[in-house]
């Protein structure tokens, strides 16, 4: 696996951003529903976000901000697992790499939430 594909755990930064980009490999794979298409829009969003919030995070001005910018990183995380959960999976492949997404939308939200217990 190249870098990009398995980014160490601890650099939050690169691992949100891996996310990202697998979301949006997913979403190239899935079949051409209308819910998916609507789904696929919101998972893009979200999914991108997360990284984002957590960049402005690491460069907030104050405690206050940066627990704010953390919590929105959760929030869009758990976002994020909702969209992947009504993705209509049509093959074994396209399931297990969802099912894998919302797994890691999981761990991503365990993370923020407990990098917020520690800074409040």
């Amino acid at each position: 696996m190249s870098k990009e594909e398995a980014p160490k755990r601890f650099d939050l930064e690169e691992r949100t951003f891996a996310f990202a980009k697998r979301a949006r490999a997913l979403v190239k794979t899935l079949a051409k529903t209308i819910g998916n298409a609507e789904d696929s829009r919101q998972l893009i969003r979200s999914s991108g976000s997360v990284g984002a919030n957590y960049i402005e995070a690491n460069e907030s001005l104050s405690k206050k901000d940066f627990v704010l910018r953390i919590k929105i990183c959760r929030k869009e995380a758990k976002e994020s697992r909702y969209w992947l959960r009504l993705i209509e999976a049509t093959d074994e492949t396209i399931a297990a790499e969802r099912d894998l997404l919302v797994q890691e939308a999981q761990e991503l939200m365990n993370i923020f939430g407990a990098i917020v217990r520690k800074s409040e």
